[in-house]
């Protein structure tokens, strides 16, 4: 990931049965830093095995998240970078993309399904990451979404839940 990114992280520990990773990374503000980034997060976390044959639908609202951070959150500035935290633990993925622009109000967001909306080329991507998502929130005034997929099983190991996700603070 040194490629694209400015500041890499991973911290892994082994504190209940499965996966136990944190990583940060950060990103220029480009739309080229998008699939090489999303590639290698997708293929660390299909190797965990911590939401299995859940994984494409995380990658397109990863994907998605990213675009958001890159084209509307920082209009491709160069200047500005997208900063990504996914913690894996078996059953449960949760991902944040922050971004460093001005923000947007998440509850006055146009329906992609309304009749009226269905031929516009844009304005799908929140709508898609809720559906392929099991939450999907909001932060710092819209410049910050949080991503979360579970996969809850009987063998899965009740220390290894997130009931509550963690903030993450980012320091730009």
């Amino acid at each position: 990931m040194s490629s694209q990114s400015g500041h890499n992280s991973l911290a892994s520990q082994s504190q209940s049965a499965g996966p136990n990773v944190d990583l940060l990374i950060s990103i220029q503000s480009d739309v080229k830093a998008i699939s090489p980034l999303v590639d290698k997060l997708m293929m660390i976390i299909r190797g965990c095995r911590c939401v299995p044959e859940q994984e494409e639908e995380i990658e397109v609202a990863l994907r998605e998240a990213l675009a958001n951070a890159v084209l509307h959150g920082n209009h491709q500035n160069a200047g500005k970078r997208v900063y990504i935290r996914c913690r894996i633990r078996f059953g449960e993925l949760l991902i944040i993309v922050k971004d460093e622009g001005t923000g947007f109000d998440s509850t006055n967001l146009a329906d992609p399904t309304h009749a009226a909306n269905l031929k516009s080329t844009h304005g799908r991507g929140i709508y898609l990451m809720r559906a392929l998502m099991d939450d999907v929130h909001f932060e710092q005034g819209g410049t910050e979404v949080h991503l979360r997929k579970s996969f809850v099983s009987s063998e899965s190991p009740p220390e290894s839940r997130l009931p509550n996700p963690p903030r993450f603070p980012f320091r730009g």
